[in-house]
């Protein structure tokens, strides 16, 4: 629901129309006398035509010499969306309270000051301006009471006020119920609370428009149907992706590269090296961060050249910082549309875009669908088919993207020997001896399975009223056990404890972790006894984490992409037997571990002593194999008769 001003009052639809004259061709006095809608014409086209200074200026002396028209609010209106689209928002916040002081409740004025207060970073005073129009009695149009609610709850959702931010949703879903937008984001922040069902009815929503009104990464959590995940995709690119141009970027850029190097599939660098560039806004403490650290630094610099092309907040965090200087050509695009970005990267020559977001928050598809290198993979942001048109590849492995997963996905599969993921081994972790169970409130070890830990760090949205139903029936089969959670916030945790209890689970046996720095983080997975698994999105991070220090995961593998991840995982580190394929055996081997400690203990030894130096955390050799299959892509684009087949 993003933000977008109202470009002219509502009482005057606006004609855009070719002509128009200056202000200065034309006296004050003449242009008091123009008549309302041929003034509206006037400053519309010179706004058209890029002239907007001109066209507040129009408006301004109609404004002063005509305070007592009729229509007079809906000139100083647009004056002020003029001045806010020509840079001076002090001029148009002027503007609208000069409309507010004449005509209080004016629906658009107060919209339009709630989006400056949102730019300049005031937010209750942004919230405060569309709870009026919300409130306005007489109602407003519907229209703008919409604009008012929607924008309410993309901002409440922003500040994490989630309850407050649904029933906004709620309200304008009950108003108009064809609003994919909303409902995207209503199933979404249900799913942030653990209010199950996410996708429950509301207002004259059908079944159909909850379903269709799905984003990608909720239905990621909500369906292991790999067919409606391409449906989530496909929606959002229909909707929201322009199409590709006729020409791809990287020929009208390559032309002159080609004719400069010698053999058709000579790579074009000045120094035959490869450019890698990498796409992304989370290059910083993100999941996306904290895994490719490592490898940008690994890369064969005396074959490959590093590019980055991000937008991720400038920061001086530690991890941001390594990952800028681990790159070799940093070019920042914060501020920078899509089209100049696409442009940056395509004179930039680089020969293998790898996006690291796909179409999770931030991300900017619009860069990819111009086609701005010859080959572009997506990878490890988005654990699934992105149906963008101009990424053709994937990063996988055979386990998370096996025959029958093909055809539901867009790209085609680029396999890596061993597991899809890379990961760090450089991640910081707090001293063991600083994590202690009584710290966390976590019971002592007893007999038997007094005092077992299952945990799960996961985000609260990938949990389903399934899977806890699941964890409540493991916990009750293995008695004095607890279950570790996060509790993303107050009203998940209330309703995860409400669940419990409904399930005849004492609420002391959800034990909630609070927000540690990562070091912690990673330090505290000691201190579980065995991790359960999130489906159908399963663990991808998290997983890693786990294993990396030393904790057994129990994880159910499914039809899709990103509830296969964890499986891949534990493939790759050698213990698949940790890998089940439906929910009751998921159970059964939960149930069976936490009884006899035992076996967790063993688990725990093998991978203190195999876990680091298996095929999962040999990043190095992931890490040639990706340049391996970079480079074989690289060359059949520049000539497809010459590239070696697909490894």
């Amino acid at each position: 629901m993003a933000a977008v001003e109202s470009p002219v009052a509502e009482a005057v639809p606006a004609v855009v129309v070719a002509g128009g004259v200056a202000p200065a061709a034309a006296s004050a006095a003449a242009v008091a006398r123009l008549p309302l809608g041929e003034l509206l014409e006037r400053a519309q086209g010179l706004a058209a035509r890029g002239q907007g200074r001109d066209a507040a200026a129009l408006y301004e002396a109609w404004v002063e010499h005509n305070p007592q028209a009729p229509h007079w609010a809906v000139a100083c209106f647009n004056w002020g969306t003029t001045l806010s689209a020509a840079g001076d928002e002090l001029g148009a916040e002027q503007a609208y309270r000069r409309v507010l002081a004449r005509v209080p409740g004016f629906a658009p004025a107060l919209l339009n000051l709630g989006h400056l207060h949102e730019r300049r970073g005031a937010a209750d005073e942004a919230l405060e301006c569309w709870r009026e129009v919300r409130d306005l009695q007489p109602a407003p149009q519907l229209e703008h009471r919409l604009h008012a609610l929607n924008n309410r709850a993309r901002l409440l959702e922003q500040q994490k006020r989630l309850p407050e931010a649904e029933a906004e949703m709620r309200t304008s879903l009950e108003l108009k119920a064809a609003q994919p937008d909303v409902i995207q984001h209503y199933v979404h922040v249900r799913q942030k609370q653990c209010a199950w069902p996410a996708a429950q009815p509301v207002g004259e929503v059908t079944e159909y428009q909850l379903l269709t009104g799905t984003s990608l990464l909720a239905m990621m959590g909500l369906s292991d149907d790999p067919a409606l995940q391409l449906l989530a995709a496909q929606r959002f690119v229909h909707e929201k992706v322009g199409k590709p141009p006729a020409v791809p970027l990287w020929r009208q850029f390559g032309a002159d590269r080609a004719r400069k190097s010698p053999a058709a599939n000579a790579l074009p660098d000045e120094d035959a090296r490869l450019r890698i560039g990498y796409l992304s806004g989370d290059l910083h403490t993100h999941a996306v961060g904290l895994l490719t650290a490592e490898l940008f630094e690994l890369h064969d610099r005396a074959r490959f050249e590093v590019w980055a092309f991000d937008w991720t907040p400038p920061s001086a965090q530690p991890l941001r910082q390594r990952i800028l200087r681990a790159i070799d050509r940093h070019v920042p695009l914060v501020g920078v549309d899509d089209t100049a970005a696409a442009r940056r990267i395509a004179e930039a020559g680089i020969d293998v875009l790898v996006d690291l977001q796909g179409l999770t928050n931030g991300a900017r598809p619009g860069i990819l669908v111009q086609r701005p290198a010859p080959v572009q993979v997506s990878y490890l942001g988005l654990p699934g088919t992105s149906a963008l048109p101009g990424v053709d590849w994937m990063l996988a492995d055979r386990y998370v993207m096996p025959p029958e997963l093909t055809r539901f996905c867009s790209e085609r599969p680029i396999h890596l020997p061993h597991c899809y993921q890379v990961s760090d081994r450089q991640r910081e972790v707090s001293p063991r001896e600083t994590q202690t169970r009584a710290r966390y409130g976590l019971p002592r070890k007893g007999e038997g399975s007094e005092g077992f830990v299952f945990c799960s760090f996961n985000n609260n949205h990938k949990f389903t009223p399934e899977m806890f139903g699941a964890w409540m029936r493991i916990l009750a089969a293995v008695p004095g056990s607890v279950l570790w959670l996060l509790a993303d916030n107050d009203t998940a945790r209330a309703n995860m404890v409400a669940a419990a209890q409904g399930a005849g689970i004492a609420p002391e046996r959800l034990v909630f972790a609070p927000r540690v720095s990562p070091a912690d983080y990673l330090a505290r997975f000691t201190l579980a006894d065995l991790v359960l698994d999130t489906f159908p999105f399963n663990a991808g991070t998290t997983a890693s984490d786990a294993l990396w220090m030393g904790t057994p995961i129990v994880t159910l593998s499914g039809r899709t992409y990103i509830s296969r991840m964890a499986g891949s995982l534990l493939t790759a580190v050698g213990l698949p037997d940790l890998v089940t394929t439906s929910l009751a055996e998921y159970e059964r081997l939960a149930v069976t571990l936490g009884r006899t400690p035992a076996r967790v203990a063993s688990l725990k030894r093998y991978l203190a002593e195999h876990g680091r130096t298996s095929p999962l955390f040999d990043v190095p050799a992931t890490v040639r194999a990706i340049e391996a299959e970079f480079e074989r892509l690289a060359r059949a684009a520049r000539d497809p008769r010459t590239a070696p087949a697909e490894g």
